[in-house]
């Protein structure tokens, strides 16, 4: 066997496998034997078929699978010695092949990674939010956490953000309904006020035009299917069945203590601290994703080299489980071609920084996750040998191992970019982060 390789360009190569009959006769003859034993033929005994007429009938199909297997295990052992960096995978040439020679050549076409520098400084104008949680939302949160551990209260007369139970109906319409809802959520203030000072028993006639924000909760109010409710305008009679409205919690210790334990908290300016420390350490995850989406960006931008892109679009029509037309393929590529540059820059950048993963980090790592996860759920201090059999059944499932392989690459990539990348740090509330990041 003979294998050679052409360099096209910097691109794109052609790898010759030179087979002669040496090299597959002795695995084609066994496996003929193996037929011999197993050939069902008519007007034959089980094992005793000539050996020329399983020849005759199975011995270039035979051939065929043999040859195959040796090209492929002999272009794989050639492309690893060889430390040959590929795009997609090897594309046979078609061409016409004498079988009966004593030499066989096959030709596989190459798409080669291009060679190419990521300088980190390029980068460069993206921005670091540090989103810090501002007063006003500090109070909103002490609020809403206060409601949410409050009690109900029933109440005779309908005010501001009181939950209403009613009855709804319109006979002409077939709408009869009995549910729940928020004064707050009607969408006007006009609307919210015809419900303002009513009493159990009450009524109040409505029209559903504009009422709430969403005609999908009109849809749920009135129990009306889908294509029914756009658009709808008629009036519906609310009946009062029921007020009440959450009474909010104390701040007292026993509050303090059912929120985070016994004694870990003991004022309200603690609550305060301890909320603002939670919700920056969640919005720092939120900042740090647009960072690193932002980096991304930039490095793709900023990091040039050309693709063997003909090779590509050839190899993307081979292979899905469909064969895709040139233009099909095309598209495909078009689409694909951004996560594939970003695919070769980040794998230069961990080749660069020395950054693969060690089973040994990834178990470390698991050991970090588990025991955040069972901190939420109260379990502080557990023990390492629960922490070591979680991390041990977690790690038996590849899934697992692949995922968390991939958010550790993650964070070292995060913390690389925090590092290297000359970013503008800008301080911002929760609202000034979204407004200016999503435009809302």
């Amino acid at each position: 066997m003979n294998i050679t390789r052409n360099n096209v360009d910097a691109l794109n190569a052609v790898i010759t496998i030179e087979v002669t009959k040496d090299d597959y006769a002795t695995k084609v003859e066994n496996v003929l034997k193996e037929y011999k034993k197993n050939a069902n033929i008519p007007g034959f005994r089980k094992g005793q078929v000539p050996a020329s007429l399983v020849k005759k009938q199975y011995g270039q199909a035979i051939m065929f699978d043999e040859v195959n297997k040796l090209l492929q295990e002999s272009l794989n052992n050639y492309l690893n010695e060889e430390k040959i960096d590929i795009l997609g995978n090897p594309l046979p040439v078609a061409k016409d092949i004498d079988w009966d020679a004593d030499t066989l050549s096959f030709d596989f076409e190459l798409g080669l990674a291009p060679e190419f520098a990521v300088d980190l400084a390029a980068a460069k104008n993206t921005t670091k939010y540090q989103i810090v949680a501002d007063e006003e939302m500090v109070n909103e949160q002490v609020e809403y956490i206060q409601k949410q551990y409050g009690k109900l209260v029933s109440k005779e007369k309908v005010e501001e953000g009181d939950d209403i139970r009613v009855k709804v109906a319109n006979t002409e319409e077939g709408i009869e309904n009995e549910t729940t809802f928020n004064v707050s959520i009607i969408r006007t203030k006009t609307n919210q006020k015809k419900f303002i000072g009513k009493k159990v028993g009450d009524e109040v006639v409505i029209s559903t035009k504009g009422l709430f924000e969403d005609d999908h909760k009109l849809m749920d109010v009135l129990k009306v299917d889908h294509d029914k409710v756009h658009g709808l305008d008629v009036e519906v009679t609310f009946t009062i069945e029921e007020i009440s409205t959450q009474e909010k919690a104390e701040l007292n210790q026993e509050f303090f203590d059912k929120l985070f334990g016994e004694g870990k908290v003991t004022s309200e300016d603690e609550l305060k601290t301890r909320i603002k420390e939670d919700a920056e350490k969640q919005f720092a995850q939120q900042a740090d994703q647009k960072f690193m989406n932002d980096t991304v960006e930039a490095l793709i931008e900023n990091t040039s080299f050309e693709l063997p892109k003909e090779f590509l679009v050839k190899w993307l029509q081979t292979v899905g489980e469909t064969t895709l037309t040139e233009e099909q393929a095309q598209e495909e590529y078009t689409k694909s071609e951004k996560g594939l540059r970003y695919q070769l820059i980040e794998g230069k950048i961990i080749t660069d920084n020395e950054m693969q993963i060690t089973f040994d980090e990834i178990k470390d790592y698991t050991s970090g996750l588990i025991k955040d996860q069972m901190a939420q759920f109260g379990q502080l201090e557990p023990s390492e040998d629960d922490v070591t059999n979680i991390v041990s059944r977690v790690l038996s499932n590849q899934d697992e191992v692949k995922r968390i392989s991939e958010q550790l690459m993650n964070d070292k990539m995060m913390k690389l970019f925090a590092d290297k990348v000359n970013a503008n740090v800008k301080e911002v509330t929760y609202k000034d982060f979204v407004k200016e990041v999503y435009g809302e």
